[in-house]
C-alpha cells in the first residue's frame, strides 16, 4: 500500500499546534506519510517530532506573542469587543490568502490528499475547494457550533432548554454575529467569492466546521453542553493531547510528594507570563499551610524570582512539569483553563479551580461548572481567599468527587488516536500500490 499523504496545517499557537502532536506522530507511527505547515519557532517543534516542516513563506506568523509588537495601534482599541474583532482579522482572517499561496505551492511538489487542521486555520476551507482535496477539522477548544440551546462561543454563557433563555441566547447571538463581529464574516464571504465559492449563510465560526469533511471534536458528550442538534460530520474522539515521550521525576521528588497532606497543582499555561494572575495567588493562600504542598509550574517565567519571594518548605516552583507524573498525587489542578490541561487534569480524577476568561477559556471554566466538576471563579485575578475557599469546597464536598470520577471513566473509554485514524481512513482510505508494467511476478 502506498502510504497516504497527510497534511497539518495549524496556526502558530501553543492551544492550536500541541494537541494535535500526538495525532501526528501515531500516524506516522501507523505508516502515514505526515508533514506539518507552521509558522515561527513550531517549526523546530515539528523537527524535533521526526516529521517533515514547511515553513510559512507568503504567510505572516501572528500570535499573541508578537500581537502588539506587530501591531502596536492594539493598545489603543479599550473595547474588548474592538479588541477581539481586531484579533480575529489579524491572526486568522487576513492570513488567508497567504495560507492559499503557501499551501498552492506546497500542493505543487508534493500532492497530499488530505489536511488536518485545527479549526482556527481558516486556509482549510478554501484549501479544499482550490485543490480539489479532503479536509480533517480539528476542534481543539470545546465545541463552538452554534445552537438555539447554547450561546454564541467565546462569552461562556451556561446552555438553556427553556423557551425564555432560547430566546435570550438567540438574542445575544445575534448582537454577536449579526452586529458586533458582522465585518468579520463579511470579510470571509468576500475571501469566498475570490476564490469562486458561493457567500456562506452560517456564521463564519460554523461555516469553518460545516465545511469540513470530517470534523474531529477533542473531548466528550459528558464534557459538553445539551444541544438541540450536532452537525452529521462532527464526531468526539476523547481528549487530544501533546505528544509526549513520557519523562520521570527523580525518585528524590517524588519520594517529597508522598510526605504531605495534600498537593494542590498550579500552572498558568505556556503563554500567560504574569505570575500576579494566578501563581502569586495559590502561593499566598497556602503558604501558611505545612500539610499542603504547592506545585507551580511557571512555563519558564519569572521562576527563581518566585522561589526568593516563598521560601517556604510546602512550595515546588518548576519551569516544566511532567504532569502525567505529578497528577497521579494531586488533589486539586488550579489553571487559568487551557483546554489540554483541563481534559489531562480531569483524566486523572482532579477537581479544577479554573481562573480564565480570555481566548475561549470562559467556556471551559463553564463547563467545567456546569457539569459539576470544578468551580468557575470567573476572573483572571482571583485573590487568595477565594482560591482557598473554592479549593477547601472540592475537598469536601462529594459531588466533584463523584461527577469527576464519571467523567474520568468516559474520557479512558476513548482510545483518542486510534479512534482519530480509524474516521480518517474511512474519508480517505489508502491507495494501492501501483506496480511498473515491466515487473511481473
Amino acid at each position: 500500500m502506498t502510504p497516504q499523504r497527510i497534511l497539518f496545517a495549524t496556526m502558530p499557537m501553543d492551544g492550536h499546534f500541541s494537541p494535535l502532536t500526538g495525532l501526528a506522530v501515531h500516524l506516522q507511527q501507523a505508516g502515514y506519510d505526515v508533514r506539518w505547515y507552521v509558522g515561527g519557532h513550531y517549526g523546530q517543534k515539528v523537527r524535533q517530532l521526526g516529521i517533515h516542516h514547511y515553513p510559512f513563506k507568503k504567510a505572516q506568523t501572528v500570535n499573541q506573542y508578537n500581537l502588539d509588537r506587530l501591531f502596536p495601534e492594539r493598545a489603543a482599541l479599550k473595547s474588548p469587543l474592538a479588541r477581539l474583532r481586531f484579533d480575529i482579522y489579524q491572526i486568522f482572517l487576513l492570513r488567508t490568502p497567504e495560507f492559499i499561496e503557501d499551501l498552492t505551492e506546497i500542493h505543487a511538489e508534493w500532492k497530499f490528499d488530505l489536511l488536518v487542521h485545527d479549526v482556527g486555520f481558516t486556509g482549510g476551507v478554501f484549501a479544499k475547494h482550490v485543490l480539489g482535496i479532503k479536509t480533517v477539522g480539528i476542534g481543539v477548544v470545546p465545541l463552538a457550533e452554534s445552537d438555539a440551546y447554547v450561546g454564541a462561543s467565546g462569552l461562556g454563557l451556561s446552555p438553556r432548554k427553556d423557551w425564555l433563555g432560547q430566546r435570550f441566547l438567540g438574542l445575544v447571538r445575534y448582537l454577536i454575529q449579526g452586529y458586533a463581529l458582522k465585518t468579520c464574516h463579511a470579510l470571509y464571504n468576500q475571501y469566498r467569492r475570490q476564490y469562486g465559492m458561493p457567500p456562506a449563510s452560517d456564521f463564519v465560526f460554523d461555516d469553518l466546521i460545516h465545511t469540513s469533511d470530517l470534523y474531529l471534536q477533542s473531548g466528550v458528550p459528558g464534557f459538553e453542553y445539551p444541544r438541540q442538534r450536532i452537525s452529521p460530520n462532527i464526531r468526539f474522539i476523547g481528549p487530544l493531547l501533546p505528544y509526549s515521550k513520557g519523562k520521570k521525576w527523580a525518585y528524590e521528588l517524588v519520594r517529597k510528594l508522598s510526605t504531605f497532606k495534600r498537593i494542590i497543582l498550579v500552572t498558568q499555561g505556556t503563554i500567560e507570563r504574569d505570575v500576579e494572575k494566578l501563581i502569586v495567588p495559590t502561593l499566598e493562600a497556602f503558604k501558611n499551610e505545612p500539610e499542603t504542598l504547592v506545585i507551580a509550574t511557571t512555563g519558564g517565567s519569572q521562576t527563581n524570582e518566585l522561589r526568593n519571594r516563598f521560601p517556604i518548605s510546602n512550595a515546588l516552583i518548576e519551569d516544566y512539569i511532567d504532569f502525567n507524573r505529578v497528577m497521579p498525587y494531586a488533589n486539586v489542578y488550579i489553571t487559568n483553563g487551557g483546554y489540554g490541561g483541563v481534559m489531562l487534569g480531569l483524566q486523572h480524577k482532579l477537581p479544577i479551580v479554573a481562573a480564565g476568561v480570555h481566548e475561549g477559556k470562559n467556556e471551559i471554566a463553564a463547563r467545567l461548572a456546569y457539569c459539576q466538576v470544578g468551580i468557575d471563579l470567573r476572573t483572571e485575578r482571583p485573590k487568595p481567599t477565594q482560591i482557598y475557599k473554592a479549593v477547601e469546597t472540592l475537598l469536601t464536598d462529594i459531588k466533584y468527587r463523584e461527577n469527576v470520577l464519571k467523567l474520568s471513566v468516559e474520557l479512558a473509554s476513548y482510545n483518542t488516536n486510534e479512534l482519530a485514524e480509524r474516521y480518517i481512513t474511512t474519508l480517505c482510505p489508502k491507495r494501492p500500490q501501483t506496480i511498473p508494467a515491466e515487473i511481473t511476478y
